[in-house]
């Protein structure tokens, strides 16, 4: 079931509330670290024949390092925040024949149903549960944001350093911190995929990288390596047909 966000109205209609097109879609800073670009594309790249196939109308959205303005502020980017990597689905991935900046809730209403996290520093920054009480001028935690106020179903945070990822599902309007099944890997049952750690080479780099599973346990593969899977059988079945035309020789 998809969550939804209902953004308390003031004097302000919902008509005239601001869109993608008229938020920032960056607040300026960069990315902290070079993995995480690949990171990103790694987890984009395999599971998108899954998703096309839950999605056969392709209404569906992936964002990465992409804003999700949960409420208004001044300025704007202030009321946003801006996971590595998330996806909503029954959405569809462009707005006016156009790829959106931003996700804005108040003009979707559909949470996201899962966001994660890539920590460059002590992982305390993603880990923040400030609430409004607490924070001083307004500031709340990325994580209290995630749980109360955009009520994402599931969140995960991924810390290379560490060869480790965490992950959060939303229980009676709380974050209970999952445990791993037998594979080591975390279950997203609404995806029926998992998620875990692999130890391997991509991009040129040999890491412990952020990785799907489907439900039965099978790696998913990107583009890339189903196209050199496939290539490596046809070089076997060349290979055979070469040695069986020899024996006849």
């Amino acid at each position: 079931m998809d969550t939804i966000l209902v953004v308390p109205m003031t004097s302000q209609s919902a008509l005239t509330l601001p869109d993608h097109t008229q938020l920032p879609d960056s607040d300026g800073t960069f990315v902290k670290n070079l993995q995480e670009h690949p990171q990103s594309v790694l987890i984009t790249d395999s599971i998108k024949p899954v998703l096309e196939q839950r999605h056969p109308d392709g209404q569906y959205c992936i964002g990465q390092d992409s804003g999700i303005y949960w409420r208004l502020t001044d300025p704007p980017e202030k009321g946003a925040e801006a996971p590595d990597w998330f996806y909503v689905p029954n959405v569809p991935p462009t707005l006016d024949d156009k790829m959106r900046r931003s996700y804005v809730l108040w003009k979707e209403y559909v949470a996201p149903l899962i966001v994660i996290e890539f920590v460059s520093g002590d992982g305390s920054e993603e880990r923040d549960n400030t609430s409004p009480s607490q924070g001083e001028g307004g500031n709340v935690g990325k994580l209290w944001v995630y749980e109360q106020a955009i009520r994402v179903p599931y969140c995960g945070i991924y810390e290379v350093a560490k060869a480790q990822v965490e992950v959060y599902h939303l229980v009676d309007n709380t974050y209970q911190v999952m445990k791993v099944n037998e594979r080591g890997h975390y279950p997203i049952v609404p995806m029926g995929v998992e998620l875990g750690i692999w130890q391997g080479f991509y991009q040129n780099a040999e890491l412990p990288w952020l990785r799907w599973w489907d439900a039965q346990g099978n790696l998913l593969l990107t583009g890339e390596e189903r196209a050199v899977i496939e290539r490596q059988k046809r070089e076997r079945i060349v290979e055979k047909l070469r040695r069986r035309s020899l024996s006849f020789a």
